[in-house]
């Protein structure tokens, strides 16, 4: 699940996949099979989760209610996984792929796994030729291989430049460009390195078109609050008593100075939103203070937040989410899925995320909860 997913994690500033890797020279093909894996965005997980791919799929209600069981069972780990190194991660998701493709195999038709295959393929845009399966399909040498290689290196590189800069506070239209230049280049390769019996053949392989790009609920299901002993402003809650309330939970410590730049847009949902929005504080403490319930409680006070607050004494629930930045702030559907996250200040540099989360709040109140 990363950055070159469906749609950009703009909003996260833990960039979900930066895949470098030393490019082959075009001028000599490899002598071994080159493993390309590291350039190729995971989609499948993503793809599975939104529900224009399960009516794509023509699955059954009998269906989904067992992929959502699947789904408890994987999403924890699939979401831990956004942290890891990225060839753990890479690991660890293809193994969840292995068990949602085995999950169709007893599960699903012939005609559902081909269309699935498809869309797969065709989320994964151009990388989609530096797959095994889909080269030996359509006989590209190590050489057509290479030479996408090369440029997804370049896109990936471009996008890690950017993406560091974006978290300096240094963005600039330099490193845009340069990264429109890279995707670009990469994108007109199909036209320039595929030959047309091969792109001929590709477009058999994809079936009909299907737009991937605007799928909007592509991420897990959010974790299951860890039970802790003590709460403010709440008897315990659970995300699955919350179902068909949009969630607003963040993660925060009561001496972060970050943390407090946040205090007010959440009093202002919690204020606004009424109780169709519930806005759930997690406190994890960072320092000695923040382990004493009484001294949470009280800081609550002083900055009157209202909202319901876990008082996260051992970490637990930080570690369940692989939280890594106070503060962060997750937005959670009427179903329990994960829709965006943002880490630090909602306004730090300039930046808007205060206006993208409360729209995004006002669009899941519209959305429908699952039969």
């Amino acid at each position: 699940m990363n950055q070159k997913s469906l749609r950009s994690l703009t909003l996260c500033t833990a960039l979900v996949a930066s895949l470098l890797m030393g490019g082959q020279s075009s001028a000599q093909a490899p002598s071994q099979p080159a493993d390309y894996r590291q350039y190729i965005p995971q989609q499948l997980l993503p793809l599975i989760h939104a529900p224009e791919v399960q009516q794509e799929l023509n699955l059954s209600p009998g269906q989904i209610q067992k992929l959502k069981e699947l789904f408890s069972e994987i999403d924890g780990t699939w979401f831990r996984a956004r942290n890891l190194p990225a060839e753990k991660r890479i690991s660890v998701v293809t193994k969840l792929e292995s068990q949602l493709w085995q999950w169709f195999q007893k599960y699903g038709s012939d005609a559902q796994r081909k269309r699935l295959k498809q869309l797969e393929y065709r989320s994964q845009a151009i990388r989609m030729l530096l797959r095994d399966d889909l080269a030996q399909q359509l006989r590209l040498d190590a050489t057509q291989r290479a030479e996408l290689a090369k440029l997804a290196e370049a896109t990936d590189q471009a996008a890690n430049q950017l993406q560091m800069a974006t978290m300096r506070g240094e963005q600039s239209e330099e490193l845009k460009q340069a990264l429109l230049k890279a995707t670009q280049s990469e994108q007109e390769a199909l036209r320039s390195l595929i030959r047309p019996e091969q792109m001929q053949q590709l477009s058999q392989i994809l079936g009909e078109a299907f737009d991937t790009s605007k799928l909007k609920r592509i991420f897990p299901m959010a974790p299951e609050l860890v039970p802790v002993k003590h709460w403010i402003n709440s008897q315990p809650l659970t995300l699955e008593e919350l179902r068909g309330k949009v969630v607003v939970l963040h993660f925060y410590a009561f001496q972060c100075h970050n943390c407090h730049a946040n205090f007010d847009h959440y009093r202002k949902w919690h204020e606004q939103f009424g109780d169709d929005v519930v806005v759930l504080g997690i406190q994890t403490p960072e320092t000695a203070m923040e382990r004493d319930p009484e001294a949470v409680k009280s800081a609550a006070g002083e900055r009157d937040l209202k909202f319901p607050i876990l008082v996260d004494l051992a970490s637990d629930n930080w570690k369940s989410w692989s939280n890594t930045m106070w503060p962060t702030v997750y937005v959670i559907d009427k179903n329990g899925y994960i829709r965006q996250w943002w880490q630090g200040e909602l306004n730090w540099n300039g930046a808007t995320g205060d206006e993208v989360i409360q729209k995004l709040i006002t669009e899941l109140l519209e959305e429908e909860l699952d039969a």
